[in-house]
């Protein structure tokens, strides 16, 4: 690797394969157990087996990688010619992932400086990809991570899931905030807070929601240039309305990605997940 700062992500951050290429940017692997067999996301699980498994109500969780698969990275990247690396996750209180990756900090060959983004999804992507581009210019570690820290702080990520009951049932939304979506079988919108997954609105249809969920990204976008990402779990076709509509919404918008999110996120959230992530530049 020729770049002296390298930098890494987890798999969470479902950035496009060509852009993780091109960028020399490293996915660590969080795990699906779906049943009793445990699978890397990205490589071993796909997110239609895993909407099929939730469907049918079988037993699915999520696991972090353990330290010794950051280590055994981070090996590998000092190896290559790294003389420093930025290790960048989803939120710590969302996933032990960023603990993990301490862990195999402290014994790395090379300086590594890992950071709890507080993000999660394309949130996390675009911090990833903003640290690389630092990198890229000739950044050191310290300013790499202020890049990345700097998207962070602008970013947002507002979501849409048909039922709170996969947040609950994994442990990712209380009992109490639950409720916020029981009620009159109203449709919760959610947003991602202090790197927790809050409650935002309740709207009373899903179509409504959809709609709100296209208002409050579009206006979040504000006329700054920005980058947007529309996400989805088995709803192709209404991610696709929902990224179209958001296209004619947004004046200054720069890159706009629509993709499924990973089974890691999907064994949370559920089948019918839309979700905006709103980046400024």
């Amino acid at each position: 690797m020729s770049r002296h700062v390298a930098i890494v992500t987890d798999s969470t951050a479902y950035l496009p394969a060509r852009t993780m290429e091109r960028h020399g940017i490293t996915a660590v692997p969080l795990t699906v157990v779906l049943g009793d067999r445990a699978l890397e996301e990205g490589t071993e699980i796909s997110t239609r087996s895993l909407a099929q498994a939730l469907q049918k109500r079988r037993s699915v969780t999520t696991s972090r990688p353990g330290p010794e698969l950051f280590a055994e990275t981070y090996r590998r990247i000092a190896e290559s010619g790294a003389e420093g690396i930025v290790s960048l996750h989803l939120s710590a209180e969302l996933s032990g992932t960023h603990d993990a990756a301490v862990v195999a900090a402290r014994d790395a060959a090379v300086p590594v400086r890992v950071v709890d983004t507080g993000m999660i999804a394309m949130a996390l992507g675009f911090c990833a990809l903003a640290a690389a581009e630092a990198a890229e210019a000739g950044a050191t570690v310290d300013e790499a991570v202020a890049a990345a820290e700097k998207r962070a702080a602008g970013t947002s990520a507002y979501f849409y899931v048909d039922t709170l009951d996969y947040l609950r049932r994994g442990g990712r939304i209380g009992a109490a905030q639950a409720l916020f979506g029981s009620a009159l079988a109203v449709k919760p919108l959610l947003q991602l807070q202090d790197g927790r997954i809050e409650p935002l609105e309740k709207v009373r249809t899903a179509s409504r929601a959809i709609a709100r969920l296209e208002e409050i990204g579009a206006d979040r976008a504000g006329s700054a240039p920005v980058d947007i990402a529309v996400h989805h779990l088995a709803a192709p076709d209404r991610a696709s309305a929902l990224a179209d509509r958001l296209r004619d919404r947004v004046p200054a918008l720069a890159d706009l990605h629509v993709s499924e999110v990973g089974a890691v996120i999907g064994a949370h959230t559920g089948p019918g997940l839309l979700g905006v992530v709103v980046s400024p530049r």
